[in-house]
């Protein structure tokens, strides 16, 4: 405790230069500066990951059950029964995708078809992702098609004209040489937008249609389910694989989506290291603040010294006024970062460009991203102490009277 009154005097008191002082401040400005860019990238690059995330969770279910290995497998009525019938279980949905040929108006392009049945859109989020129309597999009329946004702007589809059809091509093994592929006509009726790469490739129709177009008669590639608890999915998961048993894959929201979190884990780490490698440089601040420090103190050092003081409580001293501004950086590099989440939040201080899905840059600070980075940045400003710190426990010079 001995240390403590010596580096809050040293560090605050009275120095006999002013530039001390003014090398001492910008040492605090500049980590706290560093300390609120670091809490700020964290918390874009959550924000980024929370929106989208919420785009995948609109699309992707809880748990996705396909095979281990193959692509389709039979409907079993008492298998579906008994999943609907597990504890936490709040839906099924089974589907079937194929990929197939387009046509709309003469212009033609690829698209996976996503066969649904009638409890997908009752328990999905897709309702509430409908940029045009509505999302109805079948009417009166017909089997109808829900497209995409980006297939929407490929085909020049328009859910307004009553006439036009969307003519959906697979190849018929039955056929004959002279007409290869099953043909099937679709009523466009809604368009969705959840997120691009989902967009550009998924056209909704019903499960019947598109196992009859694809010839797979009561084949299925899987169930969808939705969880009341998404928190106890562990247990629910151990649980179907008693229902269905090997040979299965269940898949959770993170596992349908694994390289792309993966990916972007890898750039907050990537981030939070670069700028790391900068409150590194900004450190050398504290070197040079310090050793001013000392300069100015020697002759305090040398009669604490000679009143008995050892070495390493003079060093100590030292380490500790390093720490002091380290942790006068940190705490205002909080505040800042705080302040400015505010005012992001309120204002909207650093827009993006039209076109995205927000106006502004999202922002989620966490606990966890404040005690990382308080953590590495007093690391770095206890490293940076060492060196002032130990030159002033070496330094042994005769008192000299005038």
């Amino acid at each position: 405790m001995l240390v403590f009154p010596f580096s809050t005097r040293y560090l605050f008191g009275k120095k006999s230069t002013q530039a001390i002082n003014i090398i001492s401040g910008v040492s605090v400005l500049g980590i706290g500066i560093g300390t609120a860019a670091l809490i700020l990238v964290l918390s874009v690059l959550n924000g980024f990951e929370d929106l989208i995330k919420g785009l995948f969770n609109s699309f992707n279910p809880d748990l996705k059950i396909t095979l281990e290995r193959g692509k389709t497998f039979e409907q079993d009525p008492a298998e579906y029964s008994a999943l609907l019938q597990t504890a936490n279980v709040r839906s099924v949905s089974a589907f079937l995708e194929e990929t197939a040929l387009l046509e709309y108006k003469d212009i033609k392009d690829f698209a996976t078809l996503k066969g649904v049945d009638t409890a997908y859109a009752l328990h999905s989020n897709i309702l509430t992702k409908m940029d045009e129309g509505v999302f109805e597999l079948v009417s009166p009329l017909g089997f109808q098609a829900v497209a995409g946004l980006g297939i929407r702007n490929k085909l020049a589809i328009s859910i307004d004209d009553p006439f036009a059809r969307i003519s959906a091509f697979m190849p018929d093994q039955k056929a004959s040489l002279v007409q290869p592929f099953k043909r099937r006509s679709l009523i466009p009726a809604g368009i969705f937008s959840i997120q691009q790469d989902y967009d550009n490739r998924y056209v909704f129709v019903d499960l019947g249609f598109m196992q009859d177009l694809a010839g797979k008669y009561g084949l299925i590639t899987g169930y969808e389910i939705q969880l009341e608890d998404y928190g106890r999915k562990n247990e629910t998961v151990d649980a179907i694989h008693k229902i269905l048993g090997s040979g299965y894959k269940i898949a959770d929201r993170y596992q349908q989506d694994a390289a792309f979190y993966k990916l972007m884990k890898m750039e907050k780490w990537v981030s939070f290291a670069i700028l790391s490698f900068v409150l590194v440089l900004v450190a050398f601040n504290i070197v040079g603040a310090l050793w001013m420090i000392v300069l100015e103190k020697k002759k305090d050092i040398m009669v604490l010294k000679s009143l008995g003081m050892k070495d390493g409580t003079v060093g100590s001293i030292f380490l500790t006024t390093g720490l002091w501004i380290t942790c006068l950086g940190v705490l205002l590099g909080f505040l800042l970062s705080i302040l400015f989440y505010l005012l992001q939040q309120r204002f909207g201080l650093v827009p993006i460009p039209e076109g995205f899905l927000v106006d502004r840059y999202p922002l989620n600070l966490r606990l966890t991203d404040f005690l990382l980075v308080g953590l590495t940045v007093t690391g770095i400003g206890l490293c940076a102490s060492i060196l002032p710190s130990q030159k002033a426990s070496r330094l042994d010079e005769p008192i000299r009277y005038e």
